[in-house]
């Protein structure tokens, strides 16, 4: 096939680049500003746009298919040029709906821990000798790219998130995929830009749950009292479904790694730390055991695996000290992350340093929703640039709303990289843990 893809450079776009090229598609792309590492993967695949800006006059009646990434606006006169010559324009989700669509597909969805659990589930496969294709939200150690299709497959692993499709479709990424087989995580009010109301984002979680196929199966934590309701609200809904709930383990820290128990009473040991990963381990497992995957099977199989990029990752680890990186945003991450990073250290002191960098957490209207997220921790830390703030187009928020959003007293807030970066410099390096979470890169801070 001929592939033309409107703004290449996105993080899931280039890896769907490499990917169709790898399979054999002859594949031309476009876009205004490609950065690294996108730039350099693309160079390497001989990929990259000869120059950077929109072309229409790279389309052709040739074109067998256009995908529209979500960098490119409504106006973009590529996306004008393919209407006028009735292209078929497709988001990527709908694209991989329709390059999956005869496979088994195992879509993992909720508002955290969806990266996770499909890199346990491709690590777990992986070492089985079971091929798949798969999408993930972060580069995997072992894995080429993001994204794997191929023909020979007869399984599809996929990351399910709840955000717009593409410019041009406002439906939910996951609305597209039709799972056999799905999770929920867990779910947490988050893309306040896209779902204006606490209902909205619910709506979109029950509409995932009709899409599932006929007879499929819904594994779900049932410790969430949101996915617990949908759950209700769902099964006389869905008869057809076969729901399956999975809870956290219960752990117990040892020297180097720590001792989890799973509901079936198996004991096993992991080097992951906290209780998110630990319930992450058990709905990976869920789901490995409706692929007829045995949970011995598993509990050997995801022995070495140690978390995808940025969820979570130890940055710097040495005797009586570990700074970890994390890709927490949403209140609820925050404090599963804090909570699982105390409870397997319980000999250590905590600092946890927060970027407010979403939409959703810079809106003075959404910043309630992080109270009390950040009381775990022995010392807590704030950081936002006011410029983003501006550049986002949202109403100026003060060093004051962001304390009293939080709700803890001692709360600091810093709105430079310099003095984010002094402030750092003077954490203890002995006996204590250091957490940086965000979705960002702390203004280009050298720790993060």
């Amino acid at each position: 096939m001929r592939i033309h893809l409107i703004a290449i450079g996105g993080s899931a776009m280039h890896n769907f680049a490499l990917a169709l090229a790898h399979s054999g598609h002859n594949v031309t792309g476009s876009d205004d500003q490609i950065f690294e590492p996108s730039r350099g993967r693309l160079k390497e695949a001989g990929l990259l746009p000869s120059i950077e800006g929109w072309r229409p006059e790279l389309l052709s009646d040739e074109i067998d298919v256009v995908i529209l990434g979500m960098h490119a606006r409504t106006d973009n006169p590529e996306l004008a040029r393919a209407k006028e010559m009735g292209l078929d324009v497709q988001s990527y989700p709908e694209f991989l709906y329709n390059a999956t669509q005869n496979k088994l597909r195992v879509v993992i969805g909720g508002s955290h821990g969806k990266t996770t659990i499909t890199s346990m589930l491709l690590h777990v496969l992986n070492k089985l000798g079971r091929n798949t294709d798969y999408m993930v939200g972060a580069q995997l150690e072992g894995f080429d790219r993001m994204l794997e299709l191929n023909d020979d497959n007869d399984l599809a692993i996929i990351e399910g998130d709840e955000y717009l499709s593409s410019p041009i479709d406002s439906r939910s990424k996951f609305l597209h995929y039709k799972p056999n087989i799905a999770i929920l995580t867990g779910i947490s009010w988050d893309h306040i830009n896209v779902f204006p109301t606490e209902e909205s984002y619910l709506e979109t979680f029950r509409k995932f749950i009709m899409t599932i196929e006929n007879g499929g199966s819904l594994v779900y934590c049932n410790e969430d009292p949101q996915i617990i309701s949908l759950i209700s609200e769902s099964t006389p809904l869905r008869p057809d479904l076969q729901f399956i709930p999975y809870s956290t383990p219960s752990s117990k820290p040892l020297v180097d790694s720590s001792e989890i128990t799973y509901s079936d009473g198996s004991t096993t040991h992991t080097s992951l730390v906290g209780a998110h990963n630990f319930q992450n381990l058990a709905g990976a497992r869920a789901i490995c055991k409706a692929l007829s995957i045995s949970p011995s099977e598993f509990d050997s199989a995801i022995n070495g695996f140690t978390g995808a990029a940025r969820r979570l990752e130890i940055v710097t680890e040495r005797e009586g000290y570990t700074l970890f990186r994390d890709f927490a945003h949403a209140p609820s991450k925050l404090k599963a992350t804090q909570a699982g990073v105390v409870g397997s250290f319980p000999n250590r002191k905590v600092t946890a340093v927060f970027e407010l960098h979403t939409f959703s957490s810079l809106n003075k209207e959404f910043l309630p929703q992080y109270k009390d997220s950040m009381n775990a921790v022995d010392a807590a830390i704030v950081y936002y640039d006011p410029e983003v703030v501006k550049h986002k187009r949202l109403p100026e928020i003060s060093i004051q709303d962001v304390k009293a959003a939080f709700g803890r007293h001692d709360l600091e807030v810093i709105t430079s990289v310099e003095d984010l970066e002094k402030r750092l410099k003077i954490i203890p390096t002995e006996n204590h843990c250091v957490l940086m979470m965000s979705s960002g890169r702390f203004g280009g801070s050298e720790f993060a």
